[in-house]
């Protein structure tokens, strides 16, 4: 194992997947730091979804290594074993549960058991709802703790599943394109609340809104063909020719 991969809580390289002979990933390496946020970006097709789906066990490479926080082989795990290891991964639609209130939907992603008629029949401990302030506090939900999950705005419900895998203590969280339909002030409170999480906790986000990706301020990987093709800030990745002929355009 190098230096680089042990010091690293994700690290990838030349990891390949090819279905039906398309390369959806080519040799794809790069590596996140501990305490790092990073931000993906790319066009369609460059293998950002199928990046994702290899980390968190739903895609198996053809080859390459895949670790996690230094030494875990996650290519050797399932989807279950590697959430629990401490990887979350938050889609790009929001999945919660509608006819909870926002706390009841934290309380069922309580790590320790997640079981639903456990939750709903046991009083949560005060370690526990000591837990849970804080993420309200965190995901800005505090002041809607007992509003039906179904009745809030697109990004509110963004920012309670969000809540919800932070309620099961990842050490590494995926975000996939947290803005798509939000509201310009809502994309601005989401970068605020992604900067905090990234002072507790590694994060990966994907997105293809540039505005906000500046507005996060992080080291930015671009994918193209399923390999990078650029990394840097976003300064710096958006004044490379190869960027701008594939993906960002003149």
């Amino acid at each position: 194992m190098t230096k680089l991969a042990a010091g690293s809580i994700l690290y990838l390289d030349d990891v390949s997947v090819s279905f039906d002979g398309f390369k959806a990933l080519n040799a794809l390496s790069f590596v996140v730091e501990p305490g790092e946020m990073r931000a993906i970006i790319g066009p369609n097709g460059a293998g950002k979804t199928t990046m994702m789906d290899v980390i968190t066990g739903k895609t198996r490479p053809d080859r390459g290594d895949v670790l996690f926080d230094g030494e875990v082989d996650l290519t050797e795990l399932d989807e279950t074993e590697i959430a629990e290891l401490g990887v979350g991964r938050k889609f790009q639609k929001p999945t919660v549960f509608e006819a909870l209130d926002v706390w009841g939907n934290l309380e069922l992603a309580l790590k320790n058991d997640r079981r639903v008629l456990k939750v709903l029949s046991s009083r949560t401990g005060p370690e526990e709802r000591e837990r849970l302030e804080a993420i309200l506090e965190t995901i800005h939900l505090a002041d809607l703790r007992g509003k039906r999950a179904g009745d809030l705005s697109h990004g509110q419900k963004q920012w309670l599943e969000i809540g919800m895998l932070l309620a099961q203590e990842p050490k590494l969280l995926l975000v996939d394109e947290p803005v798509a339909g939000m509201t310009d002030a809502e994309t601005a409170e989401t970068a605020r609340l992604l900067r905090d999480i990234a002072t507790r906790q590694s994060v990966v986000v994907v997105e293809h809104d540039m505005a906000f990706v500046r507005d996060l301020g992080v080291k930015v990987t671009v994918l193209h063909e399923g390999r990078v093709l650029a990394e840097g800030s976003i300064d710096e990745v958006s004044a490379d020719e190869r960027v701008i002929e594939v993906y960002l355009g003149r």
